[in-house]
């Protein structure tokens, strides 16, 4: 049964729960901040990890681009998809990669991330942005 209560900060206004807007803003907020205990708390709770924004990025991608391996990894055991593009089709371990996150490309490498998946790939941005290492892992890694 819906709440009828008027929602806070919204006059005659009746929901069953927050707006999804800023509840999804929250998220993407922990993700990059690497606030992995509440992350792992709502995927616990059986809320999707794989949610996306208005640029097509999940939750991995703030998590890899600000360096936050312990938040990336438990995303993808709770079931986020590593390879997974946004719609400029960059992967997560791309952006860890350009920013030159190295224990999040480890992370992602680790739990299966294709390192030649997006355009421009892991692969292919390891050299334009100097991080050759990147590419040593890669093939280490067998994939």
């Amino acid at each position: 049964m819906p709440c009828t209560a008027p929602y806070r900060g919204r006059p005659g206004r009746t929901d069953e729960g927050p707006e999804p807007q800023p509840f999804a803003t929250k998220l993407f907020d922990l993700a990059r901040a690497g606030n992995t205990a509440t992350l792992r708390a709502y995927a616990g709770a059986g809320g999707p990890v794989d949610p996306t924004n208005g640029k097509g990025d999940t939750l991995l991608m703030p998590a890899a681009y600000y360096g936050h391996a312990g938040t990336v990894t438990m995303l993808v055991t709770s079931a986020a998809d590593p390879n997974r593009t946004n719609d400029r089709g960059q992967t997560p371990l791309a952006g860890a990669v350009f920013e030159k996150k190295s224990a999040v490309v480890r992370a992602l490498l680790d739990v299966g991330a294709v390192p030649r998946a997006g355009p421009p790939s892991a692969l292919d941005a390891a050299p334009i942005f100097a991080n050759d290492q990147f590419l040593l892992w890669s093939t280490q890694s067998g994939t």
